[in-house]
């Protein structure tokens, strides 16, 4: 499999957040080139700023690794993780994290700051940008537009 395969599931995710008017990220956790977790934001649904997909993908791995190390695993997001997610990522110690497009108001892995390289953590976490990164623009912007829509209809 390769790395637009699993972005494109992280995308699928991404949908399902969308179709909740919850803002579109996704995320996949590989491990051995298998699935192993699946999220999406669910922030609005239950009312809690930490159920980013990150969080949550991170969560599902470690309950069914049975670890809270994620050492061989990687990451596939939508979005650039923010610095709760990206200390998530440290801390889980995932392997690297494939990122679809950046964003550039709380991004943490490279837009706003990098917690990934910029500072001496007890873990390194690799990344690597733009997979399938029109994409992953696009269900933002259309989300976007659509979410303004509905509110100047209220």
């Amino acid at each position: 499999m390769d790395k637009e395969y699993f972005m494109k599931l992280a995308l699928k995710e991404a949908k399902k957040a969308y179709d909740e008017l919850e803002i579109p990220v996704g995320a996949v956790i590989v491990k051995d080139g298998k699935v192993v977790a699946k999220a999406y934001n669910e922030k609005e649904k239950k009312h809690d700023s930490t159920k980013h997909a990150e969080i949550l993908a991170i969560q599902k791995a470690s309950k069914k690794l049975k670890s809270w190390r994620l050492y061989d695993c990687d990451m596939y997001v939508t979005l650039e993780p923010c610095s709760m997610c990206a200390g998530a990522l440290i801390q889980s110690r995932i392997r690297k994290v494939y990122i679809g497009t950046m964003d550039e108001k709380t991004g943490a892995c490279g837009s706003v700051l990098n917690l990934l390289k910029d500072y001496k953590f007890n873990h390194n976490v690799d990344a690597e940008y733009g997979i399938c990164k029109e994409d992953c623009e696009k269900i933002l912007k259309d989300f976007f537009k659509e979410l303004r829509k509905i509110k100047n209809n209220k």
